[in-house]
């Protein structure tokens, strides 16, 4: 075992020392008083970590004086991501009518061209997954166009609420269209709907690409989880002439277990399960899997790296391991690896459990495991650096971690959140500068990924808001290093909201800028 060094960490696999990054530039240091925070209520940690809200007019006001770099009462900050932190902190949320219990399950959205009367027209479209196995289409912003049949949502503002005497100065968001042909009903409850595109044969343009769209079931006492795949570009023709829309949806295969959830290639090649027997991956061509991960503790949430070449798994026991996909998979299954998980030096929030033992079976590096104190939520790893990627567990903590020195524990920790059993989505926004998540106190909250600050925190719902996607704000630019690569669009011409689902129903969060 190598000695350890200040300033430095060592990575066995490479068998060489390693400068250690300090935390990310904004990350508040751990004191004393933090040590008690564990006995403070839910209301007080919010109150705690939220926060200041500085008014528009300062920050403008301190740029003029100050330049970009303005000072404040934690140091010196940069005068956009202040402004941005003011403008997030400041949403306008709206309510669409009678959609109810559709979008509980998964959440997704997309833009793409859709074939209609006046020829091809593009569109914005919500992809809704219910608990209950209901599949929905919502058409946002052009609504009804070229198309006959159909039920029109109302938004209806629920926060910040106006009174009386004021006007409304926000702008307000269209209806959205749900199309009157009905999608076929899931055999289970929907647990995860993921997009892709597959290339065109002969063609390397990115607009050739089919996008299809990957929908796993949770399984039930009739039947196990499934996997399906839908054609998005025949789903999303609608012909009024069609009752079902049947056409271009494959069942790709069926399991004997639970599929908690799911997660694909960007081409469409292979996708990952996470299931109450492990983690397999599955060809999407064939139907044929195999197992990547075995253990006695559920898989409850995955996430695909942004390379392709490893998965993140959360487990039902707390455990985070990484497993390598690009090994054979059929040589593996009698390396039974016995794995000890031991708390960091610098992460005192886990307790007894987490000297417990539990054999697992894969490709893993020790080295690349950590262990929460609870069941794991959600799983999102950063596009910019898929070093890093954030964790939820079902005690409320959430964190954000860096694979290289995940033994030394997390990097930045996030106050306030809510959680006793519930699996809640953390949603990254596109710029990956921000993200939010819905309690089970029903409040949804925003927090900076950089400094770990909460930025808002309340409640516009009567039940959880569970399901959260962000409008993309990216156009795909080409491969890099076998990368897929995207530039960010302008958010004052392009703009910033977000999807957010609960049994209430679907709910549009929207800021100014």
């Amino acid at each position: 075992m190598a000695g350890e060094l200040p300033g430095f960490y060592y990575d066995a696999e490479k068998n060489r020392y390693f400068p250690t990054k300090g935390p990310i530039p904004g990350s508040r240091r751990v004191t004393t008083a933090a040590s008690s925070s564990s006995a403070q209520t839910p209301a007080q940690v919010s109150n705690s970590c939220r926060r200041t809200r500085v008014k528009t007019s300062k920050l403008l006001h301190d740029r003029e004086l100050c330049g970009n770099l303005i000072a404040s009462g934690k140091g010196r900050c940069n005068f956009y991501e202040e402004f941005q932190k003011a403008q997030v902190s400041l949403p306008v949320v709206w309510k669409y009518q009678g959609t109810n219990q559709l979008g509980d399950g998964a959440l997704e959205r997309i833009r793409m061209d859709v074939q209609t009367g006046e020829g091809l027209t593009d569109t914005d479209f919500v992809l809704a997954g219910g608990a209950d196995g209901s599949l929905s289409i919502f058409e946002v912003g052009k609504v009804g166009q070229g198309l006959e049949y159909g039920m029109k949502c109302k938004a209806d503002r629920v926060w910040p609420l106006l009174n009386k005497s004021q006007q409304e100065c926000s702008e307000v968001p269209g209806h959205i269209w749900r199309p009157a042909q009905a999608t076929p009903r899931m055999p289970s409850n929907i647990s995860r709907i993921k997009l892709f595109g597959k290339q065109s044969p002969g063609t390397e343009d990115e607009s050739s690409r089919t996008q299809h769209m990957l929908v796993s079931t949770l399984g039930c006492e009739r039947a196990g989880g499934s996997l399906v795949v839908i054609n998005l570009v025949e789903l999303l023709n609608f012909n009024p002439n069609r009752l079902v829309l049947r056409r271009n949806i494959y069942e790709i295969a069926t399991f004997n277990c639970t599929i908690w959830t799911a997660d694909c290639e960007p081409d469409g090649s292979r996708a990952v399960i996470g299931t109450n027997l492990g983690a397999a991956l599955v060809d999407l061509e064939t139907g044929r899997a195999s197992w990547l991960l075995r253990s006695k503790s559920d898989v409850l949430a995955q996430q695909l790296v942004h390379s392709g070449n490893a998965v993140l798994c959360g487990l039902r026991n707390g455990a985070i391991v990484t497993v390598d996909v690009r090994e054979k998979q059929e040589a593996f299954p009698a390396r039974q690896v016995r794995h000890r998980m031991r708390p960091s030096p610098l992460d005192n929030t886990l307790g007894k459990s987490s000297k417990q033992s539990f054999k697992l079976s894969g490709n893993m590096n020790p080295s690349h495991s950590t262990k929460m104190p609870s069941s794991i939520a959600s799983l999102v790893s950063l596009r910019f650096d898929d070093q890093y990627f954030l964790a939820s567990s079902m005690d409320g903590t959430v964190k954000l971690y860096d694979q290289r020195i995940i033994q030394r524990g997390a990097v930045q920790s996030y106050e306030g959140h809510v959680n006793s059993h519930t699996r809640m989505q953390l949603g990254v926004d596109p710029s990956e500068r921000f993200f939010m998540s819905g309690g089970e106190d029903c409040n949804l909250r925003i927090w900076s990924i950089k400094s770990g600050e909460l930025l808002f925190e309340d409640k516009f719902s009567k039940t959880v808001p569970s399901t959260v996607c962000w409008r993309n704000a990216e156009r795909f630019k080409g491969e890099q290093d076998e990368r897929r690569s995207y530039e960010y669009l302008d958010a004052k011409t392009y703009g910033l909201g977000a999807w957010i689902g609960s049994r209430e129903g679907l709910f549009y969060m929207h800021w100014q800028v």
